[in-house]
């Protein structure tokens, strides 16, 4: 249970803190003083041998300058002299080291540099010596002393600084303890006020003992308790809230009881209710009709939630009716409702499109059925007829691809999934190279094929296959909608910071009635005349597909129609890319 405590493990963080500080400072003073004791004791070898390399070089009497060194080392630092000519003496401790010296790379290397030497070495018997040497005028004087000997004064302080250590780590353990009791207190009484205002006690106050964050965490617990009846009146608050979302919500969502009777429902849900009922001639108020009554007992009988799809008033309504639960039993339902008018227009308009697929597509695999059949069965008996059939089925097979590559452009533009590559381009080449593709069409039927180009926007900044495709579609239909001996105009202009293109023709015009539709996807117009020649049949999708290349451009496409006057096709690109 201590462990448990805030106490019990303030208390073992700040002794493992304190434990591992105290031991790292300690290992630091060790370290130090051992150190400090190693370098002290070769400095006095050091000194020792330079006292006798002096002797040396003033006197060159060896027995007498052996007596005085004697007597001015300590007992425990023993000397060796190497001579330059090879010989060599040494104080005796008992064990002579001397061979062993002179096979010492340190010792040699200082030999050899005349440089003087302070280090530590280890000798085959494993026993460690402090080792100091300096030249003379004839030879070379190594200082030297058993490390058991500096190790006495290490061994006393390295006992001294254990001792403080367990001492100031008890000392600051039992202070820890004290302290963290004397910090956790407060929150004790904080935690049985916290349990007494889980009780709803709510007029426990906890004694404010410190003026610390602990003194402040005090205070605020106690303002904490003021307010709980200030929060009790934002929970109202939060109610009316609550009621405004509801009544902000485009979906209507309302709460019935298991009489059917209406207890919350915010406006969109009150517009149903109206409606339907008026439409079932219901008169009661907050009250459900027949209908939607059982369609509630279905719920809270099976207690699964319910969907329903009515029209009422000219909408369809999705109705989704889910059990409210009063703890363990349904005391209701809550019913949202979805006005999906728009969804199912989108459905039908889904449809047609796949009807008016269906039907493009109908035409010319009938015909490419009933021509193959009349090939296979020798109906057309020369090769004049054959040839004829073989063209007709060539034909409308490339209507049908015409019409698959169109649907495919138009699914890819509306997904977004077109890339622009612009490019700079000369319209003064760029116009007349598309009208050529058409000249040969153009003198068939005898109609004149006219350009003018401003010369203030010679060029522009456009995807060239893209703008190209737009100009086919428009002349295209030009040509097919225009009668012998006509005419087309093709211009180009600048008008403010767009570049201005139009497509006029005199031809046979659009219908007033078809201008709103002309850029919808199978719309045509004039379907009574569209199927009388086979130079004049289109898929119908030509024109949405011009109108979703100028508007990825950032322009727009419109047009004006007469009928027997002629259309006029205009569209605008802007100039600076940067407009888009």
């Amino acid at each position: 249970m201590f462990w448990r405590s805030v106490v019990g493990k303030l208390w073992f963080i700040f002794s493992v803190v304190i434990f591992s500080l105290i031991s790292i400072i300690s290992l630091l003073l060790f370290e130090f003083f051992n150190q400090s004791y190693i370098h002290e004791a070769q400095e006095k070898l050091l000194e020792t041998a330079n006292s006798v390399a002096n002797l040396l070089d003033e006197y060159h009497d060896q027995t007498w300058v052996v007596d005085v060194i004697e007597q001015m080392k300590d007992e425990s630092v023993f000397v060796s002299v190497h001579y330059d000519d090879g010989g060599q003496w040494v104080t005796t401790d008992g064990n002579d080291h001397s061979d062993w010296l002179t096979l010492n790379d340190t010792v040699m290397n200082s030999l050899s540099e005349r440089a003087e030497i302070m280090t530590k070495i280890k000798l085959e018997n494993n026993m460690e010596i402090l080792l100091s040497g300096t030249p003379f005028e004839h030879g070379f004087v190594y200082t030297y002393q058993p490390m058991s000997v500096t190790n006495v004064p290490i061994d006393q302080t390295t006992g001294t600084i254990l001792l403080i250590a367990m001492l100031a780590i008890v000392m600051m353990i039992i202070f820890v303890f004290f302290l963290s009791h004397r910090i956790t207190a407060p929150l004790i009484k904080m935690r049985e006020a916290a349990l007494e205002l889980a009780n709803g006690e709510f007029k426990t106050k906890v004694p404010i003992l410190t003026h610390d964050e602990i003194g402040e965490l005090a205070m605020a617990f106690n303002r904490m308790g003021r307010q709980l009846n200030y929060h009790m009146n934002a929970l109202k608050q939060e109610k009316e809230l609550l009621y405004s979302i509801l009544g902000s919500m485009a979906d209507g969502v309302m709460t019935i009881n298991r009489d059917g009777k209406v207890i919350i429902s915010n406006p969109q849900a009150e517009k149903f209710l109206k409606d339907c009922q008026f439409e079932l001639e219901t008169k009661k108020e907050n009250i459900l009709p027949s209908e939607l009554e059982s369609f509630m007992q279905e719920a809270m009988e099976t207690e699964i939630e319910q969907s329903r799809e009515l029209y009422i008033q000219g909408r369809n309504w999705v109705i989704i009716m889910s059990p409210l639960y009063d703890q363990t039993k349904v005391r209701g339902v809550v019913v949202v409702i979805r006005d999906m008018t728009k969804e199912r227009k989108m459905d039908q308009l889904r449809e047609a499109f796949i009807a008016n697929v269906s039907h493009e597509l109908r035409t010319p695999i009938s015909l490419l059925q009933g021509y193959s059949e009349a090939i296979i069965d020798d109906v057309a008996s020369s090769k004049e007829e054959k040839n004829e059939l073989a063209q007709i089925i060539l034909d409308e097979s490339l209507r049908m691809g015409r019409l698959v590559n169109d649907l495919l452009d138009l699914a890819r533009m509306k997904a977004g999934q077109m890339q622009l590559n612009r490019t700079i381009i000369d319209l003064e080449l760029f116009i007349p190279r598309i009208l050529r593709k058409f000249s040969g069409v153009a003198e068939s039927k005898k109609i004149s094929l006219d350009h003018q180009i401003d010369p203030t926007i010679s060029t522009v900044n456009v995807d060239p296959d893209r703008l190209e495709q737009v100009f086919i579609i428009l002349i295209d239909n030009a040509i097919r909608h225009t009668e012998e001996q006509g005419e087309i105009k093709i211009s180009a202009e600048k008008s403010d910071e767009y570049a201005q293109f139009s497509v006029q023709d005199n031809g046979t015009g659009i219908p007033q009635a078809d201008l709103p539709f002309i850029f919808e996807r199978f719309y045509k117009a004039d379907k009574s005349r569209t199927r009388l020649a086979a130079n004049k049949m289109g898929t119908g999708l030509g024109l949405a597909i011009a109108k979703q290349i100028i508007e990825a451009h950032g322009g727009w496409i419109d047009v004006q129609s007469r009928e027997n006057e002629g259309t006029m096709f205009t569209f605008q690109l802007p100039l600076d890319i940067n407009r888009i």
